[in-house]
């Protein structure tokens, strides 16, 4: 098995090599047809791109009846027309269009999409409509009418997103900056690289239910992280947690909530130790 292992060693400058061509393939896409641009171009290309990249970003989220962004699509989050990545689409606009919703057609070559649409999977396995065929037995074209002879004239399945709303109830959203404040849910900071859609931050590749910040639940009350740990708890709380967040790291649920430094750190266990020796 050893035999087959290819073992790779970089120097520095080759390290930062792969970096750039990295930051490349994220700023160009698949602007440049295949074929690297050449320094000038490269140089060129972000003059005329980037600025207006920076100014009108599409945040594209899908989204339940209650508001909540159960999933943040970001540049290689599949479209329902089954090419694989949102950067597949035209996302990049010199002036924003006055239309709503703002279009996001796909850019591959005879495809018929017209608008980007997100559509969950369960597992690594795609879901079924009600007809019980798959998305790609359905037209990309919205509403989605089904190939395979059957009456269903429009995709609808029943499959049950995590935050309790079916998949049908849910809807995929292109809004703009000043859009996407005013519904209170954060942009994140500027960047330059292609299809970032709803991606702001690490926590946007969670699931909505399960992401503690303003595009999810939200993070919870200080009163929920400092109450004592009850029968339902995790066993490491039940054994170290029940203290609130004045006295310590680690202790209780409140211990995510609050940074320490490393004096902090070093004081409340030089304290928990001192406890133990006199007992």
């Amino acid at each position: 098995m050893d035999q087959n292992l290819i073992h790779l060693k970089l120097d520095a400058s080759a390290a930062a090599s792969i970096d750039e061509y990295w930051e490349y393939k994220k700023i160009v896409g698949d602007d440049d047809g295949g074929k690297l641009f050449s320094p000038e171009e490269y140089e060129e290309y972000k003059k005329k791109v980037l600025p207006q990249r920076l100014k009108n970003r599409l945040f594209v989220s899908w989204t339940n009846p209650d508001g909540l962004d159960c999933k943040l699509v970001g540049p290689e989050t599949p479209c329902f027309c089954e090419h694989r990545l949102y950067v597949q689409h035209k996302t990049d606009y010199s002036s924003l269009p006055d239309t709503r919703p703002i279009p996001v057609p796909c850019k591959v070559a005879g495809c018929k999409c017209r608008h980007y649409n997100f559509v969950p999977k369960n597992g690594s396995q795609p879901i079924r409509c009600q007809c019980k065929h798959y998305t790609d037995d359905h037209s990309e074209c919205s509403p989605h009418r089904c190939l395979k002879g059957c009456k269903c004239i429009a995709f609808k399945s029943s499959f049950t997103c995590g935050c309790g709303f079916p998949t049908h109830e849910h809807k995929t959203i292109v809004e703009t900056k000043e859009e996407r404040k005013s519904r209170g849910h954060p942009v994140g900071q500027d960047v330059p690289y292609a299809a970032m859609g709803g991606i702001t931050g690490f926590s946007s590749l969670m699931e909505g239910y399960m992401r503690l910040d303003d595009s999810g639940i939200g993070p919870p009350p200080l009163e929920l992280l400092n109450q004592a740990p009850g029968p339902h708890d995790h066993a490491f709380l039940k054994a170290y947690g029940g203290l609130s967040l004045e006295d310590g790291p680690g202790q209780g649920r409140g211990a995510v909530a609050r940074r320490t430094t490393e004096e902090e750190d070093m004081a409340w266990f030089e304290k928990r130790y001192q406890e133990r020796v006199i007992k």
